[in-house]
């Protein structure tokens, strides 16, 4: 019929969140609960394993259930980049220099122990020392986009939860090798393929940083349009994170490298500001798709 309106799943998903995402932020908020218990419980209930597995039975559930979360896989991840990036913009050099000794001692001594007694549970449970090694040191990994936004990075057991997370992501590839090594899968020349390319997109992105972003950034500030401001920080994020993934490490250094230049311009503060209400939003459909995961 001429003039009908025909929602496909991906709009009414979009409406879904949107909708989520308005009530969830002031409901929780008003009450001083983190709104990421909030989004985890609106993918519980509008998952496949939630309210969704009755709109067969219940056509209308549609309009308020998650019909493809395959499709926001994307904006989910986007999510978890764009935190990264505000963490590395609240950074700098000097201070990740002051850090060191809390990355890797902290941050080794979680993983490790966190391993030993994970793995060793595993090993009295009787499964096999190479199997308790893999289960253990995956158990013991911590999610960045769940930790940093319930303990933060400026109080102390924030600092110590960051330098933890940021030794996870750093060891994540040497681990991806070792497991494939146990496996007997293991080129003994990637590893050091990703370290030496790694390393010199890193410097690239370092000295290029240093002397593309001041100049870019001043020419959108000189234009006074906040969406200009945007694009410049979301194009900088985005490229960065595509270079360190294109090199088999994690989309998400990129990220809080990108963060990190940005936070040594003059202009750290305008970025983290037009950046937050997408980044708050995006954040949001990564802790709805975990919610869904739930069964």
């Amino acid at each position: 019929m001429a003039g009908e309106l025909h929602m496909t799943p991906g709009l009414s998903d979009t409406l879904t969140i949107l909708g989520a995402a308005g009530i969830v932020i002031p409901a929780f908020a008003r009450f001083r609960i983190s709104p990421i218990i909030g989004f985890i419980l609106v993918g519980i209930l509008a998952g496949p394993f939630g309210l969704g597995q009755y709109v067969e039975r219940y056509p209308w559930l549609d309009a308020i259930t998650i019909t493809d979360p395959p499709s926001i896989a994307p904006f989910a991840e986007f999510g978890i980049i764009l935190l990264l990036f505000a963490i590395g913009l609240e950074l700098s050099f000097r201070r990740l220099v002051k850090m060191r000794r809390e990355v890797f001692g902290i941050g080794a001594a979680e993983l490790l122990l966190g391993a030993m007694l994970i793995g060793g549970g595993l090993l009295v449970m009787g499964n096999s020392l190479s199997a308790a090694m893999v289960l253990g040191l995956a158990l013991a990994m911590s999610s960045t986009a769940l930790v940093i936004p319930i303990a933060g990075t400026t109080s102390p057991a924030g600092k110590a939860a960051f330098s933890m997370l940021l030794f996870e992501d750093l060891a994540l590839v040497p681990l991806l090798f070792l497991f494939a090594s146990l496996g007997g899968r293991a080129d003994p020349d990637g590893l050091l393929t990703v370290v030496w390319q790694g390393a010199l997109v890193i410097a690239v992105m370092l000295v290029a940083g240093r002397l593309v972003l001041p100049p870019l950034f001043a020419q959108a500030a000189r234009t006074k349009s906040p969406e200009l401001f945007l694009a410049v920080s979301l194009l900088t994020v985005i490229v960065a994170s595509l270079a360190t993934s294109g090199v088999g490490l994690s989309p998400i250094l990129g990220a809080l490298v990108a963060g990190i230049l940005i936070a040594e311009t003059e202009y750290h503060s305008e970025v983290e500001v037009v950046t937050a209400p997408l980044r708050g939003l995006a954040l949001g459909v990564f802790l709805i798709t975990v919610g869904m995961s739930l069964d």
